[in-house]
């Protein structure tokens, strides 16, 4: 049923998918245990929070439409959604969700490189954004790695393009040198605040959480897979294309390994990758029957996670 309806770019799916993040964020909302003074202040947080996940929701469809990196289908906001509600926690993680829809803009941008079109504008947006995004989640700054592979493979030629980042870099780092003199800090003192890791992953705080990350990484593995062993079958004007996805996922399981406060929530620099890495996985079935199964069992295993989170 759900291969269905969304096999097809059409408005009720866009209205199913809001209406669905709009009353699972705002239960989830009502629902938490924090006490937090009902301020407009914090009313105003957490509508920009709802409408930023609404964005990148969008965002997700608008960036494989533009650069038809799959076929005409809803399948990668349906998944995007999914790969959110096995996580609700992700929606208390403010910074989390402004870096990341920072990230989609700069995604947005190098995607769109292949063109070779306004391709300086392209980069220096792009850096501008990632570099924005790494003041709210630091190792969000590994993204400049697959713009820097974009390059590479689409605008190497002009030798400009290779200082357009320098400018973003400086055009940022005017705005931190700002934030810095009103805190009282130095750039070293916030560099050893932003360079820290850790690789301890017992944060869990129930065990449905840690059972949610278990079938996500089986998904996410089953995914990446199939798709990095069927790159080569490909239209070869469209491999690098993927390889750039490929390598967009892998940055975001890089984040999620090094960043210092571990939460299922920084995941979310994987669910738009992963979410194209499955729509290509799940056309290349054949059988209709198995696009249902798939597709529906992972937005029912996100529904229940959401509600064993929630509520168990």
């Amino acid at each position: 049923m759900l291969a269905s309806i969304f096999s097809k770019t059409k408005p009720i799916n866009y209205i199913i998918l809001t209406l669905l993040v709009v009353i699972c964020y705002s239960l989830f909302q009502l629902s938490n245990g924090e006490s937090v003074d009902i301020t407009f202040y914090e009313v105003a947080k957490r509508f920009l929070f709802l409408l930023l996940f609404l964005l990148m929701m969008v965002l997700s469809q608008f960036i494989v439409a533009k650069n038809r990196l799959v076929n005409d289908n809803a399948y990668v906001p349906l998944l995007f959604v999914s790969f959110i509600l096995f996580f609700p926690s992700t929606f208390t993680e403010g910074r989390i969700i402004i870096s990341a829809y920072f990230i989609m803009l700069a995604l947005r941008r190098i995607f769109s490189l292949h063109s070779n079109t306004h391709s300086k504008e392209k980069i220096f947006d792009a850096s501008l954004w990632i570099l924005v995004a790494s003041l709210f989640h630091f190792w969000s700054i590994l993204y400049l790695i697959l713009l820097f592979f974009a390059i590479i493979f689409f605008v190497a030629k002009d030798y400009k393009n290779w200082i357009i980042p320098l400018l973003a870099f400086f055009t940022v780092f005017i705005g931190l040198t700002i934030y810095l003199l009103v805190n009282d800090m130095t750039y070293l003192e916030w560099l050893t605040k932003k360079l820290q890791v850790s690789l301890n992953f017992m944060y869990f705080e129930n065990t449905y959480q840690n059972i949610a990350l278990a079938v996500f990484s089986s998904i996410a593995v089953l995914f990446f897979l199939s798709e990095a062993i069927d790159i080569k079958n490909k239209a070869y004007n469209m491999q690098s294309t993927y390889k750039k996805m490929i390598l967009c996922f892998l940055i975001g399981v890089a984040i999620f390994v090094v960043s210092p406060e571990k939460s299922n929530g920084v995941l979310l620099f994987t669910f738009f990758p992963l979410a194209v890495l499955g729509t290509k996985h799940i056309e290349g079935i054949k059988q209709k029957w198995r696009k249902e199964i798939i597709l529906t069992s992972i937005f029912l295993l996100g529904l229940f996670f959401y509600g064993a989170q929630l509520f168990l």
